[in-house]
């Protein structure tokens, strides 16, 4: 990704990125043009499609420190098995995404955000399969969420708008049974701190631990998907 931009007096310049066909020019007045700063802007000028779609990539390499054969993606894809055999490195250069072990978004759940990955072990993979990924949207609002004690919305409930890293701390409780997510997009760890299994909270209502794919209610900590592109 091209990282700025020169802009020199009485000329014109104007950068192009092949993939897109996007074309920004630039005239007269001299300026460093910082690439991410310019993505922010773009959604101002009524180009929020050709930010998104230019500034949410994620590339999968095969071997670890990204070597190998790789794969870009910028958008949810259900079957990756055609384009890689394994996952040793991820490079994300913008966006949140999800990723799972088999296709059609099923299996082990790793949330990455932007920045480097230079093995499995960095994203917490229990193996180096990926199969499938989706892309969060960036939320703009409040984040909202409420945790039951029991299944069905019964028992203790607790109200949260922000990142918990122990559970039991803030619920006096181990495991959450049923959630409502109001606004926004969590990520619940099976550990505190953020460790373990995860599992993908888009807003809905979870009546069940299993609705949200666990196989137990032990929740040890959650947190928002909220992470800068």
């Amino acid at each position: 990704m091209i990282e700025s931009l020169m802009a020199v007096p009485a000329q014109t310049s104007v950068l192009k990125d092949e993939h897109f066909n996007l074309i920004i020019t630039v005239f007269k007045t001299p300026l460093n043009i910082n690439m991410h700063h310019l993505l922010l802007a773009l959604p101002i000028l009524g180009l929020k499609n050709v930010a998104q779609k230019w500034v949410n990539q994620i590339f999968f390499y095969e071997e670890s420190n990204f070597q190998g054969r790789h794969y870009e993606c910028g958008s949810d894809c259900s079957d990756l098995s055609s384009y890689f055999n394994r996952c040793n490195s991820i490079r994300v250069e913008g966006g949140n995404w999800i990723l799972y072990e088999h296709p059609s978004y099923r299996g082990h759940q790793y949330y990455l955000w932007r920045g480097e990955y230079p093995d499995f072990q960095r994203w917490m993979g229990f193996n180096d399969n990926i199969r499938s990924c989706h892309f969060i949207p960036q939320h703009h609002g409040q984040y909202k969420m409420r945790i039951y004690e029991r299944g069905d919305y019964q028992g203790q409930m607790m109200e949260f708008f922000d990142d918990c890293p122990n559970t039991y701390d803030r619920f006096r409780f181990h495991d959450i049974h049923s959630c409502n997510v109001f606004d926004g997009h969590w990520m619940f760890y099976e550990e505190p701190n953020f460790r373990g299994h995860q599992y993908y909270m888009r807003p809905g209502q979870y009546r069940k631990y299993s609705d949200w794919g666990a196989s137990s209610p032990r929740i040890g900590s959650f947190r928002r998907v909220h992470h800068m592109f």
